[in-house]
This record gives structure tokens, C-alpha cells and sequence, in this order.
């Protein structure tokens, strides 16, 4: 297994067809035509040059303050297959996150998504929206300044934009340093408690550890 440390991301694996990358959080994942620099897409073209696919071979987006693992296609070929098996829903996607909370032992949330009509970039739930299912399940409960956090590890059925962050917030349990969607600060955290931990398709399985910055707020809890 390759495993080399970037500025953009970290390679987990690599070979002739695709590439599976740990994002670092603060990255944003592709240009989508506007002048963005440091974006991951931009990254891509410069490490490997540019492989004419459409983003460089990118299927699958994280958010910019979310890290963790993607995959992404080195061949036409490879890209056409592994975007059929996100529409079959056969990629497996397993995060860790920290919810402000006393959270179940597990659970189902399953309810519609759709693009936020007065705030800019924003995502809510509504009845006219997209399907959305968010499943998960309790690792540790920790206390803090008599709160209450809960670590869970969350898989998704679908895989709609924002959709962890704007399930849980809608249940009163927003992610810890997600201020968009109504979470905190805690410990010094500035961005949401939010990492791509596995990644699963076609037989193989790939883990990432937890970002260090992430890592150390469970510790210091």
C-alpha cells in the first residue's frame, strides 16, 4: 500500500485506474469552473497532469472542512464503473463524527433534503427535497463544561450534500465546530467534526486514521 504525505492529501493507494486520497481538512475539492486556487482538482492536474477527465477524475466530493478518504479515477474507463456503483449504492462510506448531544445507541435518519431558498451554499431538510438516509451508531459519550458529546460513526445510504451536517443539526445534534449548521467551538475546533473514516467497493476496503486535529480534541475530552 502506498502511502505518501501531500499538502493537499495523503495517498493511501494508488494505481493505473484510480487513486485513493485522505483529504486535509480546509481543502476544496474542485474549481466547478470558477477561479478557485488550492483546490484539490487544481492539485491533481499539477501532481499527475492533467488526465483531460472532467475534474480530473473526481466523483465524489467532500466538504472543504471535512477530511478524509476519496476516491478518484485515473481512467475513463475506471470513472464510468465506480460512478455506476455510487448510483447502485455500492460504495460503502463510513465518518466519524462529533455531535453536541446525548445521542442513542443508534439510529435512522431519514428524511428529505433540499438547497436552502434564503441562505446562499446552505442545505435544509424539506418535503420537496432529495432522498436522504443517514445511518449510525454511538462509539463514546464524553463530558465537557456539563455537556454532553457524542462520537458516532455514521454510514450513508445516500449521499446528498451536506448531508450529515444538516441531518443531525435538524435533530438538535450539530456537529461540534460546525457553526453554519449550529454547532460550536469546543477545545479550539473551527471546523466541523467530520471525517471520512472508511471506504469500500468492488471487494476492497480502505481505513484512514482520524486527523490529528480531530484526534486531539477526543483525547484533551
Amino acid at each position: 500500500m502506498v502511502f505518501i504525505m501531500e499538502s493537499k492529501a495523503k495517498i493511501v493507494y494508488k494505481n493505473r485506474e484510480m487513486l485513493i486520497l485522505d483529504k486535509m481538512a480546509g481543502v476544496v475539492c474542485t474549481r466547478e469552473g470558477r477561479e478557485i486556487k488550492g483546490s484539490l482538482e487544481e492539485w491533481l492536474e499539477k501532481k499527475f497532469s492533467d488526465n483531460k477527465l472532467p475534474r480530473q477524475g473526481i466523483v465524489h466530493r467532500l466538504d472543504k472542512g471535512t477530511s478524509g478518504l476519496m476516491v478518484v479515477a485515473r481512467t475513463d474507463e475506471f470513472r464510468i464503473k465506480i460512478m455506476k456503483l455510487f448510483k447502485d449504492r455500492k460504495v460503502k462510506k463510513e465518518y466519524w463524527a462529533l455531535a453536541e448531544g446525548d445521542l442513542p445507541q443508534n439510529g435512522v435518519i431519514k428524511v428529505p433534503i433540499n438547497r436552502s431558498k434564503y441562505q446562499f451554499g446552505r442545505f435544509v431538510v424539506g418535503e420537496d427535497g432529495k432522498e436522504a438516509e443517514t445511518h449510525f451508531k454511538l462509539l463514546e459519550k464524553y463530558k465537557c463544561e456539563n455537556r454532553v458529546y457524542s462520537l458516532v460513526e455514521v454510514n450513508l445510504k445516500t449521499g446528498r450534500t451536506h448531508q450529515i451536517r444538516v441531518h443531525f443539526s435538524y435533530l438538535g445534534w450539530p456537529l461540534v465546530g460546525d457553526t453554519i449548521y449550529g454547532g460550536h467551538s469546543l477545545l479550539g475546533l473551527q471546523r466541523p467534526f467530520l471525517h471520512a473514516k472508511k471506504l469500500a467497493f468492488l471487494d476492497k476496503s480502505y481505513e484512514s486514521e482520524l486527523a490529528l486535529d480531530l484526534k486531539k480534541i477526543i483525547v484533551q475530552l
